[in-house]
């Protein structure tokens, strides 16, 4: 156990950091998988209109992915991973359904 009063808030600190990373993180796989279930939504039943609701998903991971990225959650490489992640699966579906 810490001895001093700086040594204690450092704790506390680390803490909190902890928790609103956590969160953060939970977030940013949340936004991941919610992305790939459209995929497969438009997989199974493209069109105009479920075209824009997957780019709109997928500009808003990637939103969260950056600012995760620069708050010091995720690792920049980690992040570029993901993002490229969902690229690929991005061009993966447009380009099945568009080539029907």
């Amino acid at each position: 156990m810490a001895n001093n009063n700086s040594a204690k808030k450092r704790i506390q600190i680390a803490e909190r950091n902890r928790l609103e990373n956590k969160a953060y993180k939970s977030s940013v796989r949340t936004l991941i998988k919610s992305c790939f279930n459209v995929f497969g939504n438009y997989e199974k039943a493209p069109g105009e209109e479920s075209i824009e609701t997957l780019q709109k998903s997928v500009n808003v991971a990637f939103s969260k992915i950056d600012k995760a990225v620069k708050r010091g959650v995720l690792h920049r490489n980690t992040g570029a991973n993901q993002k490229a992640r969902l690229s690929s699966a991005f061009k993966k579906a447009t380009e099945n359904s568009s080539g029907k």
